[in-house]
């Protein structure tokens, strides 16, 4: 089985949720009979944030580069970000570093296309949402996105960031999600949403989503389990 590595910290919690959820798929899927070597190189949310928000995406990319690189050097041959938001940089992260890292965009393009679906809705941070890197690989593949309107776009990104990346799940905010995503399907003709923040399914699941969900980390982490094992017969 190919080792694993992870660029991490962008936010915590969906770290975890990686780390988590590979050991245990992993473990599943090899009967109780191996788990994966995962090396995390967390990097500091507050500065990769600040970067994000200030436009400083060369600075960023830079940062990001050294840690693929770095977990090259630890022996990790299957190597993705962990935030699709990070994705702003993605091509540019994969040129710096010489590391072909696996892409959550694609990963869901390639999911959504197989489903059928036709038009989706996307949720994510704002830069997500108002930003072409998690719409493109849909859009190439014949899928139409839409996102909320503004101000629902500024609430999404806000309950993002001050809940979810610190792991507080609230009642009141799933209500607000949930009203958006059935607005979204009566008004613009969703067939499903991308949960488009990897903290996102921390809030949403199919049992208590309006709509059908493309969840991007359960879509990532397929593939990066597919990656991973290819060679092990498992696939």
């Amino acid at each position: 089985m190919k080792k694993i590595g992870l660029i991490g910290g962008t936010g915590p919690e969906s770290t975890l949720m990686y780390y988590r959820e590979l050991n245990r798929r992993i473990d599943a899927l090899t009967g109780q009979r191996q788990m994966p070597e995962i090396a995390i190189e967390s990097v500091d949310f507050r500065r990769v944030w600040s970067y994000v928000e200030d436009g400083r995406y060369e600075v960023l990319s830079d940062y990001l580069a050294m840690e693929a690189r770095n977990l090259q050097k630890a022996g990790a041959e299957v190597i993705a970000l962990t935030a699709a938001t990070m994705h702003i940089v993605y091509d540019e992260v994969c040129r710096k570093s010489g590391v072909p890292l696996v892409s959550i965009p694609k990963a869901v393009a390639r999911e959504a296309l197989a489903k059928g679906y036709h038009k989706v809705g996307l949720l994510g941070t704002i830069f997500t949402m108002e930003q072409a890197y998690m719409k493109n690989d849909l859009l190439a593949a014949g899928i139409k996105v839409s996102v909320p309107n503004e101000a629902d776009r500024l609430l999404i990104a806000n309950r993002i960031l001050t809940e979810l990346e610190l792991g507080i799940v609230k009642e009141s905010t799933l209500s607000e999600f949930q009203a958006i995503l059935k607005k979204m399907q009566a008004e613009q003709g969703i067939e499903a949403v991308v949960l488009g923040c990897t903290e996102l399914p921390l809030l949403l699941n199919p049992d208590n989503c309006p709509v059908p969900c493309l969840d991007s980390v359960g879509i990532h982490l397929n593939e990066l389990i597919r990656l991973a094992t290819e060679d092990d017969g498992l696939n």
